[in-house]
């Protein structure tokens, strides 16, 4: 059987990094394409690198035709999404990529950005969609929400972690580097070359970040008790990757053994050899996220890295991996191409 899928928001950087994985997914078949901004635009003249496909001409969002489709990719702005999948066909099957079914608490929501949910009936409905933690959920669900790619890298280095209680809860720093196209596309001043290349800079710093809110949420109710973490995001001079590291309080032989355990038999997460620690050279372009676990001098201190793409297994391979789930396929289909090096 060969699935129609649309994607909303085909003219960014996740709407594109769909369209790649799709065109290697043998049952599936781009039906419709939206970007608003760039209507009756081919993807050929939006992104050259998928010149080789046959695609549909983008059109607006109001103008698609729902009918025969059987899922839809949301890759649209936190608060549009609200808005537009309150619209669509109740008995659509919808992934989407953006913030706005992510938080389970619509204060939570409204706290963290800035505007009141505006589809609170539908986010009952809402799955969480790290894959490897709520597989079992998503089968079954019709609405998924992506996770924010920070706050996936941080949740693979830390999940099993908190659930074993093999570290100290009130003892967690977490640092990323994050490469640029997890700001999307849009101009942006300081994402300009000579603003931004041969330099890396801290942001969001004290707690602002709106992935707290996924961190506050998932960590907490692992713990069964509030766990807030200290998160510091840095902007690095890198097209894709996050790198995530992670310092806590707990024996790092012990913590290396829960992570192995935890993620034996997962196809995208690679647990390193003791010592060993990861690099985003070796994850890009690919939904594959690799832990290391390193003891640190200090007695009972550990660090932990994680790393992936922020456009892959962070946000489109991930959408992909639970809408496989969704439709009863292999949860690998379309996504076991290698990471690209160098």
């Amino acid at each position: 059987m060969t699935y129609k899928i649309a994607i909303l928001g085909a003219s960014g950087y996740t709407g594109a990094e769909l369209v790649r994985l799709i065109a290697n997914h043998p049952n599936m078949e781009v039906a419709a394409l939206s970007g608003n901004s760039k209507a009756g635009m081919t993807m050929a003249q939006v992104f050259p690198h998928l010149r080789h496909l046959d695609l549909p001409v983008l059109t607006t969002i109001d103008d698609m035709n729902f009918d025969g489709i059987d899922l839809a990719f949301c890759a649209l702005p936190h608060k549009t999404s609200q808005e537009v999948i309150a619209k669509l066909p109740t008995d659509l099957k919808i992934v989407d990529l953006s913030a706005d079914f992510r938080l389970r608490d619509v204060a939570a929501y409204e706290k963290w950005y800035g505007n009141p949910h505006a589809a609170p009936e539908l986010q009952k409905e809402a799955v969480y969609g790290l894959t490897e933690f709520y597989r079992d959920d998503i089968k079954s669900a019709r609405l998924v929400a992506g996770t924010g790619c920070n706050a996936a890298t941080g949740q693979y280095a830390l999940r099993p972690l908190i659930a074993a209680g093999v570290i100290d809860l009130d003892e967690i720093i977490l640092d990323l580097a994050c490469a640029v196209s997890g700001a999307g596309r849009s101009l942006k001043e300081n994402l300009l070359h000579a603003e931004l290349s041969e330099g890396a800079h801290a942001y969001a710093v004290g707690g602002t970040h709106r992935h707290l809110g996924e961190f506050d949420q998932e960590f907490s109710a692992l713990a069964g008790r509030p766990v807030e973490v200290q998160f510091t995001p840095h902007l690095i001079p890198a097209n894709r990757g996050i790198l995530a590291t992670v310092y806590v309080k707990g024996d790092a032989q012990v913590i290396h053994n829960t992570l192995q355990s935890s993620y034996l038999g997962e196809p995208f997460v690679e647990v390193l050899p003791m010592g060993e620690h990861p690099s985003i050279r070796h994850i890009r372009g690919s939904n594959f996220c690799h832990v290391g676990v390193v003891a640190d001098r200090r007695k009972d201190r550990a660090i932990v890295v994680a790393a992936l793409d922020n456009l892959t297994k962070g946000s489109s391979g991930q959408a992909l991996q639970n809408a496989n789930l969704m439709l009863g396929e292999d949860e690998t289909t379309g996504l076991m191409m290698a990471p690209v090096f160098p």
